[in-house]
């Protein structure tokens, strides 16, 4: 069990927040999947700057409202989860401006909600996220939500979808193409789009490797 020491050197925050976290089931988007991007953040933050501690804070609630890929409410979970951790953190004593800062954070952070990270936390923690969804740990979260949507590995008449339209609710492997492959060429830091690069070629190569041994 994960405990707040594993996101030092701000634990004091993590001490705070991580209790708050909605327990849902969802194993891609659980804590591991939190500290995983925490330390993606911090290691963009190292290079590019930025705030911290309001970093850290919309690391830590990014997700704190569980809903699932195949709900309606989908594309509303980054707003419904700044709109809790706003509350959370203005009981917490936080100041308006770093409440505001990690609220815009958390609302574009989502890809399936399209808003525009313009702050330099916001932009970071949209790559950190997004770096997780990329690589082999990308990959392993993709055929993870597969199994729990009752999806299929792929379509073994036609796996590559040379001549049908992508599924990617029906075939998991079809997500690399309708999803994955598009992420790398959407990050807003010069840190995040090399190790987006890195971690795209490696998801290239697991789908040459998928493919080849179909």
């Amino acid at each position: 069990m994960l405990t707040a020491l594993a996101f030092a050197p701000h634990q004091a925050i993590a001490e705070q927040l991580l209790h708050h976290l909605d327990a849902g089931t969802d194993g891609s988007h659980d804590l591991a999947h939190i500290q995983r991007v925490f330390r993606n953040a911090l290691r963009i933050q190292a290079e590019e700057g930025g705030d911290a501690e309001v970093l850290a804070a919309a690391v830590l609630m990014h997700d704190c409202v569980s809903v699932e890929k195949n709900s309606p409410l989908r594309t509303q979970a980054s707003r419904l989860a700044a709109e809790k951790a706003s509350g959370i953190l203005r009981d917490l004593g936080w100041n308006d401006a770093d409440v505001e800062a990690v609220a815009h954070a958390i609302l574009t952070h989502s890809f399936s909600a399209g808003h525009q990270p313009q702050t330099l936390e916001a932009k970071i923690l949209q790559d950190a996220d997004r770096l997780d969804a990329i690589g082999a740990i990308g990959a392993a979260r993709c055929f993870y939500v597969a199994g729990r949507m009752g999806s299929s590995l792929y379509d073994p008449a036609d796996p590559r979808a040379d001549n049908r339209p992508l599924d990617d609710k029906t075939f998991a492997i079809d997500h690399f193409e309708a999803k994955l492959f598009k992420l790398a060429d959407g990050f807003q830091t010069d840190t995040g789009q090399r190790l987006a690069r890195e971690r795209h070629d490696r998801l290239a190569q697991f789908l040459q490797h998928f493919l080849d041994e179909l």
